[in-house]
This record gives C-alpha cells, structure tokens and sequence, in this order.
C-alpha cells in the first residue's frame, strides 16, 4: 500500500530529480546563465512571436511577480532576453527574447522531451491525464 502521507515530501523529491535531469542536460550542452526554474518564463517566450507585458508572464507561468521580476532579470543580465517600458505607460514593462534567447528552442524542446519522458515512462496516456488532472485537483485545493 502507498504512504499517502508524504505527499509533500514525494512532490518535492520529484521536482529535486526533475531540475537535477534539467540541470545535467543544461550542462551538456554548454547552456549558461539558465536554471530548471526559468523554464516556464522561457518556455511562455519561446510561444510569443512579439513583447509581452510582464503581467502576462506572471499569470502564465502562475508564479507570484517577484519570482518571475528575479528570473527575468537573470535572463535579462545572460542576455536571454530584453526588457523595455511601455511607450504608452509608464506602468507597464514589456519582455521579448533576444537572438540568443531563440536560439535555445531546440535546446529546450529536447531537454523537455527528455524530462516528460522520464517523468511519464511508459505510463499510459489515460493515466497520464488521470495523473495532471489530480495534480490539478491538489494545485486547486492548497489555493482555496
């Protein structure tokens, strides 16, 4: 029988083995400046094809603003991507990836192949699903 118990502690071990695959494949292929966190902002840019407010980068990735200001900002300074203000308001800062930052599509789009791979194994696409909509469920009850 499953510990049902130590859902947290088997939630985090999952995620400590999934950024350490992310971090080993980053390193093999030279890929400075990147961590497994920034995957999500990255991943959201690599689908824009023009700026985008940060706001829409928070609520992407459903990260709170000081997480993704602090990755953007490593991004920023790797020369990942560039930020610039709102020609219209001053409130409003937009983010784009630079040549560099497209450069990494391919690089990413392996690496995320690779991590589901391992992650799902040879689980069937039903129970895949079973298992994200239960994820979700848990996502959803510790934000009520």
């Amino acid at each position: 029988m499953a510990d049902i118990g130590g859902i947290a502690g088997q939630i985090a071990r999952i995620r400590e083995q999934a950024n350490a695959l992310v971090e080993r494949e980053l390193h093999e292929r030279g890929i400075k400046g990147i961590v497994a966190a920034h995957g999500p902002v990255l991943a959201f840019l690599l689908r824009q094809s023009k700026p985008v407010p940060i706001k829409a980068v928070v609520k992407s990735v459903r990260r709170v603003k000081s997480t993704v200001t602090v990755t953007i900002r490593t991004l920023e300074k790797h020369g990942y991507l560039r930020k610039f203000p709102s020609e219209t308001d001053a409130r409003v800062t937009y983010v784009e990836l630079t040549t560099k930052g497209r450069g990494l599509r391919k690089d990413f789009e392996e690496i995320s192949r690779a991590l589901r791979s391992k992650l799902y194994g040879n689980m069937s696409p039903k129970d895949r699903e079973r298992l994200v909509q239960q994820l979700d469920k848990i996502e959803e009850n510790l934000s009520e």
